[in-house]
């Protein structure tokens, strides 16, 4: 395979302090980060899904943030593109290209190449998937898609509705129409990783300062322009703030709420992010300052390899 260049990739949990050292690295490599955050790519939904701040993306050049409207749904094969075209204009400026996020899903697409069903979203078909119960749709997938029913965590009911939607309007099993070509670009996966109450104090303590900042008021105001109904607004922090806004429950509870949810994901995250992977070196995150300073000389001894070769 010819090689357009290095690619570095930076995975982990939530909260586990990705943001801080990809800036590091980006500023001591002379990097650009493409964000690889399933909801950073949506315009105003700043504090909720903790999008580096304007400060931040001052210092060092950002990309697959802000792409559209909560109203609007980028899908896979769209980001996918996406992140390709970022990568290589990074690479055509003679940086660094850093692909940071916890969205596994988005991360594999990129780093494994997976080739994406190009179906445009069907809004009659999903309207009616929308209304069965997850256990039906669990089983509907079962019957058409066995491999990807095994593979789509059942919880995660867009996933699995885009399952049968692709599997249902091509008449193939989506799992068949998957298959991986490898991007033309050296890759290096590094890996934060913390002990689960360490991450959970780091999750309890991001909610807090989220809180904050306003992402009650965020919540509110993202309402109020797109309601309640866009998916985006079931994301982790909006749907639990939402219910305390139409009074179902009371604020200290969605906080609440909020941390219990985050933490169940950090948990679903292992399931793409695993420390076993030896695909991907990780890092022990404790002191952040710290990992960066070694994380840096790694992936500067890697490049210095990589372009040996």
């Amino acid at each position: 395979m010819a090689y357009k260049g290095s690619l570095v990739v930076i995975v982990g949990p939530t909260a586990v302090g990705k943001t801080a050292v990809s800036l590091h690295l980006a500023k001591a490599l002379d990097g650009e980060i493409v964000s690889a955050d399933s909801r950073q790519v949506y315009q105003g939904m700043d504090i909720g899904t903790a999008k580096a701040t304007l400060q931040e993306r001052a210092q060092v050049p950002h990309h697959l943030i802000d792409v559209l409207p909560p109203d609007q749904t980028l899908t896979l094969a769209q980001f996918q593109r996406l992140a390709y075209a970022a990568i290589d204009g990074i690479l055509a400026r003679g940086c660094l290209p850093l692909l940071v996020g916890g969205s596994g899903q988005y991360v594999r697409a990129v780093v494994e190449g997976w080739g994406i069903p190009e179906v445009a979203p069907q809004k009659r078909l999903r309207a009616m998937l929308e209304q069965l119960d997850t256990e039906t749709l669990d089983r509907w997938l079962q019957t058409l898609d066995p491999a990807a029913a095994q593979r789509i965590d059942r919880r995660n009911r867009r996933r699995v509705i885009r399952a049968l939607e692709v599997t249902l309007v091509t008449g193939r099993p989506i799992s068949e129409q998957q298959r991986k070509t490898p991007p033309p670009y050296r890759i290096l996966q590094v890996g934060l990783a913390l002990s689960r109450s360490q991450l959970h104090e780091r999750v309890d303590a991001r909610v807090e300062r989220m809180m904050a900042a306003g992402l009650l008021q965020e919540t509110q105001c993202l309402a109020e322009r797109y309601g309640w109904h866009v998916p985006a607004m079931s994301g982790l922090g909006y749907a639990q703030l939402g219910a305390y806004l139409r009074g179902e429950v009371t604020l200290e509870e969605a906080v609440t709420d909020i941390k219990h949810q985050t933490h169940r994901f950090v948990r679903h995250q292992a399931n793409w992010f695993k420390p076993g992977d030896a695909a991907i070196h990780w890092f022990d995150a404790t002191d952040l300052g710290e990992v960066a300073q070694a994380m840096e000389s790694f992936v500067r001894d890697w490049l210095d390899q990589a372009g040996a070769c």
